[in-house]
């Protein structure tokens, strides 16, 4: 039996690339047809009814029209439209960032309902008002859990032997954390402190009702920012582009206030 000409499902827009005078190309997180895309005719016309359900960040019910090489948008109806997360320039570029990590992460067509589903709960904390930081490293520590990528925190990734309570190291390519032997034998890795290893095993293994309880010093913040973004790159290959808008507003929230002068978008995310 043929499959259907038309479907729907579920989806959230995690990038939109101008094609023409009007048209536009969506990129969807979907929970079981994984990253696609799809073709929306005459989407940036004001007279678009689609236009509204269909927002970078917005999570929506989205119809379909299967095509020879890319499927057609041929309805739409918002679930959720996260306007508080739009409406804040810090929490949109959160957002935005969130987003292009999905969009590396995932596999085109490829179902991966935890992703989905981490993506929704987190543009959720982001628009409900929960520490947008927190918010940002437990996606991002379970972003790498939903695509493979799992760090090991709980023993020497070279011995294998249980991890003390000391300072221990770290390295993206080894994959994780090793213990002093190791690193004297291997000769490099990055010094982790101990609050910092257990920050990371404590978000990687809690939910995160249980996780958000627990409050960071801005030194130890900044640690476990940066051991994650360094994974991130690591596995990525590249650098993220969003991350680096993100740097910048936040020099700028720290000299001139909460309300930074706004930067350009990063295109790559723009409509």
């Amino acid at each position: 039996m043929p499959e259907p000409r038309n479907y729907q499902t579920e989806a959230v827009v995690i990038k939109k690339t101008k094609l023409g005078e009007a048209d536009t190309i969506l990129t969807f997180m979907t929970p079981r047809l994984g990253k696609t895309q799809g073709f929306g005719k005459s989407l940036r016309k004001t007279t678009s009814r689609m236009a509204g359900h269909l927002e970078l960040l917005t999570h929506s019910t989205v119809a379909f029209a299967k095509g020879r090489n890319i499927d057609t948008i041929t309805g739409a109806q918002t679930i959720h439209a996260f306007l508080p997360l739009k409406e804040d320039l810090w929490l949109t570029a959160c957002g935005v960032y969130v987003a292009e990590l999905v969009n590396h992460f995932a596999s085109e067509h490829q179902e991966n309902e935890p992703l989905f589903y981490l993506l929704v709960e987190t543009l959720s904390r982001l628009s409900d008002g929960e520490d947008p930081a927190f918010a940002l490293r437990y996606f991002e520590i379970h972003l790498l859990d939903t695509s493979g990528y799992r760090p090991q925190l709980r023993e020497c990734v070279v011995c294998h032997s249980p991890l003390e309570p000391q300072v221990n190291f770290f390295s993206p390519a080894a994959g994780g954390l090793f213990c002093p032997s190791c690193r004297d034998r291997q000769g490099f890795g990055q010094e982790v402190s101990l609050n910092a290893q257990k920050v990371l095993r404590y978000l990687q293994g809690n939910a995160y009702a249980a996780a958000a309880r627990i409050r960071l010093e801005n030194d130890l913040a900044r640690e476990v920012e940066a051991l994650l973004a360094q994974l991130l790159r690591y596995h990525l290959e590249r650098e993220v582009r969003s991350a680096a808008w993100l740097d910048t507003l936040r020099d700028q929230m720290a000299q001139f206030g909460p309300k930074p002068k706004t930067p350009e978008m990063p295109e790559t995310s723009a409509d």
